[in-house]
C-alpha cells in the first residue's frame, strides 16, 4: 500500500486549478457508497426492520429511529466538520475524518443487520448516521479546499449524479437482498469498496505549522449560523432546510403510501419504491449535470434553484392529488428533474455564501443541519398528519408548500447572482 502524504499546505485562498479526474472519479465513488447505506435503510430496510421488530407499531417505531438517527447527524456534522476544519498531521485535515467515518459508519451497518430489538436498531442507525456523517463532512470540504469557484456546479453535478444513484443503488440492493440482514452487510461492503480508492487517492491539504487547534468555543459555533453579518448564508442555509423538509416528509413515508393509499402488498410495495427510484434516477441524471455545468457556464445560481425548488414542490402536489400508480410514476419524473438540479446547484451556490473558507467543513456543517433538521423535523409532522389530520394528501400539500417557500427565500439572496 503507497504511504498516503498530504498534497500541501492549505491556506485561505481559493484554488485555481481543478484535482485530477481521478481524484473527481473516487470523490464520487465514495459519495455512492455513502448516499446508498442512507437510502438503502431509509428507502426500504428501517421500514421493512420496524414492520418486523414492531408490526403494530411500526409508524411510530420508522419515525423514532429515522427521527434520532436525523438528530444525531444534525449535531455530528457541524461538530466533525470543526474538527476536520483543525485537524493536523502529515495525513491532512480532512483524510483521517473520511476513513475513519468511512470504517465506523460500517460497523454501524453490521450492528443494523443483527439488531433483534428496536433499542439495538436505534443505536446501529445512529451510528451510521454519526460516522458517515463524519466522512461526508470532510469530503464536502474537500470540494472547497481543491475545485475553484467556476467549476463547483460541475463537481456538484457529479456529486447529485452520486446521491441520485446511491438512492437506485441502495433500494435495488435492499428490495434484492431477500432480508434485511443482507441487504445491510451488502451495503457495508458496498462503503468499504466503493470509499477506499479516494482514501487511496485523496490529495489532502494538511495545515500550516501553528494553526488554531480545535476548541470548544469553535466547535459550539458550528451551531451558530453568523446571520447578522452574513445574511446570504442564512437564507441559503433556510431554502436547504424549507425544500428538503418537503422532500424529507414526502419522501419518508414512500413504502408506506403505496401500501396504505395505492393499495399494494408490502412485497409489491418494496418492488415499487425501486421502481420508483428509477424513473427518479433517469430524469435527475439529465438535470443534475446538465443544470450544473450550464450554471458554471452562465454565472448564475439563483435562477436554477428557484425553479428547481418549484419544481420539487410540483411533485409533492401531484402526489396529493392522484394517489395511484401511475400518480406516482408521474411524480417520480418531476421530482427526479426538480430535486436533481436543486441538489446540484444550491451546493454550488451555498460554497459561494460561506462566512470563512478556513472553517469550510464546520460552515457546511452548519448548512447541513439545515438537511439533517428537515429529516429530524419530517417524522415528527409526518406522523399525525398521516393518522389524524389529512392523510397523504394533507401530508403531500404541506410538502408542496414548504418547496415554495424555500424557492421565495432564494430571492433574498443579494450576492450571488
Amino acid at each position: 500500500m503507497p504511504m498516503l502524504t498530504a498534497r500541501g499546505v492549505a491556506t485561505d485562498a481559493a484554488p485555481d486549478r481543478m484535482p485530477p479526474r481521478s481524484w473527481s472519479l473516487t470523490l464520487t465513488l465514495t459519495m455512492l457508497g455513502l448516499f446508498s447505506a442512507w437510502f438503502g435503510p431509509i428507502q426500504v430496510l428501517l421500514g421493512l426492520q420496524a414492520s418486523q421488530l414492531a408490526p403494530d407499531h411500526k409508524e411510530a417505531v420508522l419515525s423514532l429511529v429515522t427521527g434520532l438517527g436525523a438528530l444525531v447527524s444534525t449535531l455530528g456534522n457541524p461538530v466533525f466538520g470543526a474538527l476536520s476544519d483543525r485537524t493536523s498531521g502529515r495525513l491532512g485535515r480532512r483524510l483521517p475524518w473520511i476513513a475513519g467515518g468511512l470504517a465506523l459508519g460500517t460497523i454501524g451497518l453490521v450492528v443494523l443487520a443483527v439488531a433483534d430489538s428496536v433499542g439495538v436498531m436505534i443505536l446501529g442507525w445512529c451510528l451510521v448516521q454519526g460516522f458517515l456523517n463524519a466522512a461526508y463532512a470532510a469530503l464536502n470540504a474537500s470540494v472547497t479546499d481543491q475545485v475553484p469557484v467556476d467549476r463547483r456546479g460541475l463537481v456538484s453535478g457529479l456529486i447529485g449524479v452520486a446521491q441520485t444513484a446511491g438512492l437506485v443503488m441502495g433500494a435495488g440492493i435492499a428490495a434484492a437482498a431477500g432480508g434485511t440482514r443482507t441487504g445491510y452487510l451488502v451495503l457495508a461492503v458496498l462503503v468499504v469498496v466503493l470509499g477506499l480508492p479516494h482514501v487511496l487517492n485523496a490529495r489532502d491539504l494538511r495545515l500550516p505549522d501553528g494553526a488554531p487547534r480545535p476548541s470548544l468555543r469553535h466547535i459550539l459555533a458550528g451551531f451558530v449560523p453568523p446571520l447578522r453579518s452574513h445574511p446570504d448564508f442564512g437564507w441559503a442555509w433556510l431554502t436547504r432546510f424549507l425544500v428538503n423538509l418537503g422532500n424529507s416528509t414526502g419522501t419518508l413515508y414512500l413504502l408506506y403510501y403505496l401500501m396504505d393509499a395505492v393499495g399494494m402488498e408490502a412485497d409489491a410495495a418494496a418492488t415499487g419504491v425501486f421502481i420508483l427510484t428509477g424513473i427518479y434516477a433517469v430524469a435527475v441524471f439529465g438535470s443534475t449535470v446538465s443544470g450544473g455545468i450550464w450554471s458554471d457556464r452562465l454565472g448564475r445560481r439563483k435562477p436554477f434553484v428557484i425553479v428547481a425548488a418549484l419544481v420539487t414542490g410540483l411533485a409533492a402536489l401531484d402526489l396529493a392529488l392522484t394517489q395511484t400508480w401511475v400518480g406516482a410514476i408521474i411524480g417520480a419524473v418531476i421530482l427526479g428533474v426538480g430535486f436533481g438540479a436543486f441538489t446540484s446547484v444550491d451546493f454550488a451556490l451555498v460554497t459561494q455564501v460561506l462566512p470563512s473558507s478556513g472553517d469550510a467543513a464546520r460552515d457546511l456543517g452548519i448548512i447541513n443541519i439545515a438537511s439533517a433538521g428537515a429529516q429530524v423535523l419530517a417524522p415528527v409532522i409526518a406522523a399525525p398528519i398521516v393518522t389524524s389530520f389529512g392523510g397523504y394528501t394533507g401530508l403531500y400539500l404541506m410538502a408542496a408548500a414548504v418547496c415554495v417557500l424555500g424557492a421565495v427565500c432564494v430571492t433574498r439572496i443579494r450576492t450571488v447572482a
